[in-house]
């Protein structure tokens, strides 16, 4: 028997967008409605398709301050309670 989609209206997909991508995830389909047109199909792909990872991407972009782990004094007296 083939996987028959529900029908969805446009507001009810937006106002509830992350539950119709859960059940999509777990094989549901819907056509996605307007005024009685169908606009489009929300299901799971049928190819797993993930981006492989790229270690180093970012080498020499990110740059790190010089004294990016000293704290100024105001804020670890407030932390620690102490008065200034």
């Amino acid at each position: 028997m083939a996987d028959v989609a529900t029908p969805v209206g446009v507001r009810a997909l937006r106002e509830n967008l992350s539950a119709y991508l859960q059940r999509a995830r777990q094989g549901a389909s819907f056509v996605v409605m307007s005024r009685g047109e169908a606009l489009a199909e929300l299901r799971a792909p049928s190819v797993a398709i993930k981006t492989p990872r790229q270690p180093g991407r970012l080498k020499g972009r990110i740059v790190m301050a010089e004294d990016f782990d000293v704290w100024p004094d105001d804020l670890l007296d407030a932390m620690e309670g102490r008065e200034g």
